[in-house]
């Protein structure tokens, strides 16, 4: 499902994330196993959604009414050029 950012208005697919950190994993699992197996267990059932450009948590549906205002709002062309610059 096509899900659109309302942070930077990125439209595609979200990316699966995890919380934690993996270097903080493997020294618990290196030292200690209870600790190391707790932490792993937590950070395999905090898996979430985000942005696949900036990973903000904030995406909603493309086809839902805020999804389609920020799309216009982002993707829509601009219909006259002006330049600025004169020659």
């Amino acid at each position: 499902m096509q899900k659109i950012c309302t942070q930077c208005g990125h439209a595609g697919k979200p990316a699966s994330k995890v919380r934690g950190a993996l270097a903080v994993e493997l020294f618990l699992w290196l030292c200690f196993l209870l600790p190391g197996l707790i932490y792993s267990v937590w950070r395999g059932s905090s898996r979430y959604k985000a942005c696949s450009a900036c990973g903000s948590k904030d995406i909603v549906p493309i086809d839902s009414p805020i999804g389609k205002k920020i799309f216009a709002e982002y993707h829509s062309k601009p219909t006259s050029f002006t330049p600025t610059t004169k020659i």
